[in-house]
């Protein structure tokens, strides 16, 4: 007998079968357990298992999970670091597909810069539901289990994946991920609309050699800094993905380290989705030199907890089960974790002969008629808001920003990219972009003559500059080195497998040609890390930074160029003055002196600075307490007035000293922040929790936090370098807590 099930369904993917009397109807298949969408997770699976063969179970751990038998598919995975990436510069599209549009943000690191955890929840809600709309629509194209977010910390600025994360700090970088994870994943525990799975566990960062080094630093520093951004991605996001790293820590490989089934499932709580990174399996045997082969060495991955491979395995695996190197049982426990996120997307329910009926994320790209998301006009402004907001205003000497068209009669763009939007490796592709050019042109209106010039002739550009009325010069990166994979020929520049070799801007030369030949000099750093650019802090009289990859890159500037938008964002990295600031690259222990929270070196940008166009005045900081148990928590009130003369958003950043502990502590910890937009002349109370375990540290030798009897200092401000109010509190009495 014929029976058609649908895996996916509307015009997507129809996988149709002929079963024999492995069901007897329709009716019946529909009462099959692991159908059923009222029963329980784990008897779903149960029943699952017991209905695949061996083979089919090895198979399941695929890219594109599939047993044909049961007409059965479930969703793979998707890129999507700051946008759907169906597309771009990876190719991400797969073979013979052609690239889609998808809505498409600044790069992640100027994610970071907002400072914004409400944002990034729409941001990531925007994400999910364009990946159930293409996953599920006419195009039946990439995957509901989205690799986002990036969670590794920035230690080093020669990083040459930076453009990736969310900054140095774990606290921010893990609060930033939450929000994105909430957004993405939806309100409702038990159905997702797409899943999160945070990448790379644990301390990626390092890319010249980064298949084979080892990350070396004690488990203080690994409880502490390391992994607070993926506890907190699991425990507060509530995601249950993860891809392990290609490095070693301590000497262990990340994809067959205890510290998977010890530390991440075990303490909090990850029995989802365990990968391996792409090609890490043959990586484990050719770079590592862990294992003879890839027998020995996908047994072992099983074992530490991966359950997703990003390689070619199968036979490798079917013949380490055929000789006893791993069991069935042991597959079966790996599996579980898979199906537990293919349970919540929907992937098992059926209704009427279509797979993920019951999902109340099920019609999303199935109705006839809707708009594409990136196609509405909620989204363009989600990415301009996005755009404005990640800007940082670096310096702003005689109020030279924001310009004022009605006094300007030309002005001069010049930048090798500045009539370009540069997509980075995990881009997809958007539906349009607006370039700087573009976007200055339409602020300036018809009255102001806006003139280009590329800057590879010095000269030239200098002479357009001085016939100008202010000149706009942007200089950076490319995302990509506009090179091969492994090649990056601009020393300053870097990439995934390219560390950089210098922080210092070779580009620099073209600003000072600039400035020469018109002191009315605004410089825009559109870069995806940070630059030692101290000639240009020294005497350019406006600086904003800016990443990569918007779609809306020229509104977003324009707005604030010309004071439609305040500028607000903060850095989330220390800026060094240049490369003798900086520690050698492998050295992971960062109480050596790295990060805002150990360096006592004066940098040239401090961890959460950004100017604005208004002026913040910190009134007083309270706290409902001055007394704190080691298992209470104080309410801090900051009052802040706006007392400049236009509407601004501030970034209010609480920060903690630790004065009397027994134990090394970090100089300056961030504990907490808020974006709060202030009228002028307004005075807000900003309130902020601050929990009493948040203040502990790691105990190695009793393997628990410990919160010590000590004072502490509460303190406020807008940025590490600036915290105008304090306040002590007293821990009255020590305590522990098991992780």
């Amino acid at each position: 007998m014929e029976i058609r099930w649908c895996a996916r369904v509307g015009l997507g993917l129809i996988a149709v079968m002929t079963v024999g009397i492995f069901f007897q109807s329709q009716s019946e298949a529909q009462n099959i357990l692991f159908r059923d969408s009222t029963a329980g997770t784990e008897e779903r699976i149960t029943d699952l298992l017991e209905r695949l063969t061996l083979q089919e179970k090895v198979e399941l751990m695929s890219g594109r999970p599939h047993v044909d038998r049961l007409g059965l598919i479930f969703t793979g995975q998707v890129e999507g670091l700051h946008g759907l990436a169906l597309g771009g510069p990876g190719h991400w599209e797969g073979k013979g597909k052609t690239p889609l549009p998808t809505t498409t943000f600044v790069q992640e690191r100027g994610l970071g810069n907002t400072w914004d955890p409400e944002l990034m929840e729409k941001i990531g809600a925007l994400e999910g539901y364009e990946a159930r709309y293409e996953y599920q629509g006419a195009n039946d194209r990439g995957g509901l289990i989205v690799r986002a977010p990036n969670v590794d910390l920035s230690r080093d600025p020669r990083w040459g994946r930076s453009e990736e994360s969310m900054g140095e700090d774990p606290y921010l970088v893990g609060t930033m991920a939450v929000a994105f994870i909430h957004g993405l994943q939806g309100p409702d525990t038990e159905h997702w609309q797409a899943a999160a799975l945070m990448k790379h566990f644990l301390a990626n960062e390092n890319e010249d050699g980064r298949t084979s080094t080892s990350s070396d630093f004690d488990e203080r520093l690994f409880r502490e800094y390391y992994s607070v951004p993926f506890r907190m991605g699991f425990e507060e996001g509530g995601s249950r993905g993860v891809m392990a790293a290609y490095n070693s820590w301590n000497g262990i490989p990340m994809m067959i380290h205890p510290v998977l089934k010890d530390v991440m499932i075990k303490e909090w709580g990850n029995n989802g989705i365990i990968c391996t990174d792409g090609g890490a399996l043959g990586l484990l045997i050719t770079a590592h030199k862990s294992f003879a082969n890839k027998e020995q060495g996908s047994a072992a991955a099983i074992k530490a907890g991966i359950n997703h491979f990003l390689d070619t395995y199968e036979d490798d695996l079917s013949k380490a089960l055929a000789d006893g190197l791993v069991s069935e049982r042991e597959i079966d426990a790996s599996l579980r974790g898979l199906m537990r996120v293919w349970v919540k997307l929907g992937e098992f329910d059926q209704n009427d002969g279509l797979l993920g009926a019951n999902d109340p994320y099920g019609m999303i790209g199935r109705q006839a008629g809707v708009t594409p998301p990136w196609e509405r006009d909620s989204s363009k402004e989600l990415v301009r808001k996005a755009t404005a907001e990640s800007i940082v205003l670096l310096k702003n000497e005689h109020k030279t920003l924001p310009l004022n068209k009605t006094k300007l009669k030309t002005i001069a763009v010049i930048g090798p990219w500045a009539d370009e939007v540069l997509l980075d490796w995990y881009s997809g592709v958007p539906p349009y972009t607006v370039t700087a050019l573009a976007g200055i042109r339409e602020a300036a209106g018809t009255g102001v003559t806006v003139s280009f010039d590329k800057g590879e002739d010095a000269a030239t550009a200098a002479g357009l500059a001085k016939r100008s009325d202010v000149a706009i010069v942007l200089v950076g990166n490319h995302p990509y080195c506009n090179a091969p994979w492994d090649k990056c020929p601009t020393p300053s520049n870097g990439k995934e497998d390219v560390d950089r070799k210098t922080i210092v801007l070779e580009q620099e030369e073209l600003v000072k040609a600039i400035y020469a030949a018109n002191p009315h000099t605004v410089e825009v750093l559109v870069s995806s890390f940070p630059y030692a650019i101290n000639w240009s802090e020294e005497h350019v009289p406006a600086i904003v930074h800016m990443t990569h990859n918007s779609q809306e890159m020229g509104h977003g500037l324009a707005d604030v160029l010309f004071g439609k938008v305040s500028p607000a964002g903060r850095l989330v990295q220390t800026w060094p003055t240049g490369d003798g600031q900086l520690l050698p690259m492998m050295d992971y222990d960062l109480t050596h002196g790295r990060t805002y929270m150990y360096d006592k070196k004066k940098p040239l940008y401090p961890f959460g600075f950004g100017l604005s166009y208004a002026k913040f005045e910190y009134e007083c900081i309270q706290s409902d307490t001055k007394s704190l148990g080691p298992d209470g928590q104080i309410a801090v009130t900051v009052k802040v007035k706006n007392i400049g003369r236009v509407v601004s958003d501030e970034v209010v950043q609480l920060y903690v000293q630790h004065l009397g502990s027994a134990v090394s502590r970090p100089q300056l910890e961030l504990k907490g922040f808020k974006r709060v937009s202030m009228d002028p002349g307004k005075t807000l109370d900003v309130k902020m929790t601050l929990k009493a375990h948040d203040l502990s540290y790691w105990n190695a030798a009793k393997h628990l936090w410990q919160v010590e009897q000590e004072p502490i200092r509460v303190l406020a401000g807008g940025s590490s370098s600036s915290l105008p109010v304090s306040t002590d509190v007293t821990i009255t009495s020590a305590g522990e807590f098991k992780p």
